[in-house]
Parts: C-alpha cells; structure tokens; sequence
C-alpha cells in the first residue's frame, strides 16, 4: 500500500476534527473533535513508522511506540476534560462555549449592560436564598 492512502484519510480526519473544534459550541463535541485530531496523528505515525521500516534495516518502530504514548495522553486528557465540562453543567447549567464567559468579564463597570447583569446577579442571588 502506498504512502498517500493513509496521509490523506489522515488530513482529511484532521481537518474535520478542526472544523469541528471551530465550529462546535457544545463542549464535548469540542473534546470529540480533539480526539478525532490526535487520531489522526496516530495513523500518521504508524503510517510512516511502517513506511520508514520497509527502508530501514533496523526496525525500532519508534512511530509506534509514540503512538501508544498519545493513546495514553488522549485517554487522560478526554477523562479530566470530561471532568470538567460535567463539573461545568452542574455549575452553570450548560455546557455551551458561547455562555460560559469567565466571572471577571461580568464585573467590568465600563459595560453597557453593567447594569442589567448587576440586576441579574441579584435576581439569582435572591432566588438563591429563596431556595435555601
């Protein structure tokens, strides 16, 4: 088999990952899509391993065995990832990119509309006591 059949399902499966990192709102389809990309590092790595190898008298199979190092890293960083967007949804409610801004971008005074989410901060904050 030659070189460019798994060089091309690997771009291709790069390249949709990608698309769908920047596409994506939700955020495990994000990590879905991260993960789809370094598969598609792994078949490039094991695709020129075996094409380095044929050439090669000695076969280290050094593609291989980065490989199994970015399973590795893959498997972790999809567990704490997930980890992290299941402690988000408790939190906040959703797990949408576009709606989870950081604390500090709420409290800046120079925003027009400092004073309707001041107002909806003390909304939730009553209905916080209320409910407790």
């Amino acid at each position: 088999m030659h070189l460019a059949y798994p060089a091309v399902l690997s771009a291709v499966l790069f390249c949709t990952g990608l698309y769908g990192v920047l596409a994506r709102r939700n955020a495990i389809l994000v990590l879905m899509s991260v993960e789809l990309m370094l598969n598609a590092v792994n078949l490039n790595l094991v695709a020129f391993d075996v094409w380095l190898s044929k050439t090669a008298e000695e076969t280290l199979h050094s593609g291989q065995a980065l490989t199994l190092f970015t399973i590795a890293i893959a498997a972790a960083e999809i567990g704490i990832g997930l980890a992290i967007v299941l402690a988000v949804h408790r939190n906040r409610g959703t797990a949408d990119i576009d709606k989870l801004r950081d604390t500090a971008e709420r409290h800046d005074p120079d925003c027009p509309d400092h004073e309707a989410l001041t107002a909806e901060r003390s909304d939730e904050a009553q209905k916080a006591e209320a409910t407790a």
